[in-house]
């Protein structure tokens, strides 16, 4: 009899013990996802080969690959194996209020980890190095920035691009017309019809957007790099747990060399839609940076 009791004993203080342990705060994006039973992903709709949408309108790409990871995680570390996904589109003007206003939990996309948006979110470690180039009709006369006098150029607006190419304009006395679109269809749309001479972005983007063309072999990427731009993942200041969880997914992917069959996947081999080939090999950068994890801004 009395180790029966004690038997229950121990089991009353084990089912105690496991709740006040799921009772616990997991930080403010993981209780919210816990009580919820949703987490929300912000995408980009264009973002070839990052993320975009497929022919059947599914999310697809090299971050949303990653993301996949790391929603297999939150799942493990709220305890909800059938966590409900919800994918929301963003661009560049409203990914940060989104995230900020709780409309999402994490940006899976193609933001700049820069010094001046620390002040607003914070950043996951880098999951790609990108350089801001041109993207130029092969027949345009155009091979530099320096080039560009006189022309109109389209960019992203809200995308570190934009700020650079704003700022070269007026130090440089270029006389630019730079139109500024919501998004890459946007702006491609507007370099392909005639009414930009050049389209300045990262050039894995650019890359990207080519593949879209009717004949990609009329556009090229050109020009002196004019920055160097680290992918990273958005999440919500002040909330260190769940930066935790998404470094320490995405740091274990990338050291024990699982990241390379993915990176493969949309930079190696063929990508929808036009199942293009980027041909983009892994630079010694980035090569070192998944070896060698971290978050640094790009300036």
């Amino acid at each position: 009899m009395l180790k029966k009791i004690a038997q229950t004993a121990i089991l009353f203080v084990m089912l105690a013990a496991n709740h006040i342990a799921l009772a616990q705060s997991l930080g403010p994006t993981l209780d919210k996802i816990r009580e919820s039973g949703v987490i929300v992903v912000g995408h980009r709709e264009a973002s070839i080969p990052f993320s975009y949408y497929d022919a059947q309108n599914q999310v697809i790409g090299f971050s949303q690959d990653l993301c996949l990871r790391i929603i297999d995680a939150v799942k493990a570390r709220v305890g909800k194996p059938n966590l409900n996904v919800r994918m929301v589109p963003v661009n560049s003007q409203n990914r940060i209020p989104l995230l900020q206003n709780g409309t999402i939990d994490i940006e899976c996309g193609v933001t700049t980890n820069t010094n001046a948006r620390h002040a607003q979110v914070a950043f996951s470690d880098t999951i790609f190095l990108a350089l801001t180039r041109l993207l130029v009709n092969k027949n345009s006369g155009i091979a530099d920035f320096g080039d560009l006098q006189n022309k109109t150029v389209v960019t992203n607006a809200g995308t570190t691009a934009e700020a650079i190419i704003r700022r070269m304009n007026v130090e440089k006395h270029l006389n630019m017309n730079i139109v500024s679109t919501k998004d890459y269809g946007e702006s491609f749309l507007t370099l392909q019809t005639g009414r930009a001479n050049a389209f300045m972005l990262d050039d894995v983007l650019l890359s990207g957007a080519r593949t879209t063309a009717r004949d990609p072999d009329n556009w090229i990427v050109t020009g002196t790099p004019q920055s160097k731009e680290p992918y990273a993942f958005m999440l919500r200041k002040d909330d260190p747990q769940f930066k935790t969880l998404v470094d320490d997914t995405l740091s274990k992917l990338m050291t024990s060399g699982e990241i390379e069959p993915i990176y493969a996947k949309w930079f190696l081999k063929p990508v929808p839609p036009k199942n293009i080939n980027f041909n983009f090999a892994m630079t010694p950068q980035l090569r070192d940076l998944y070896a060698h994890p971290e978050d640094h801004a790009a300036y």
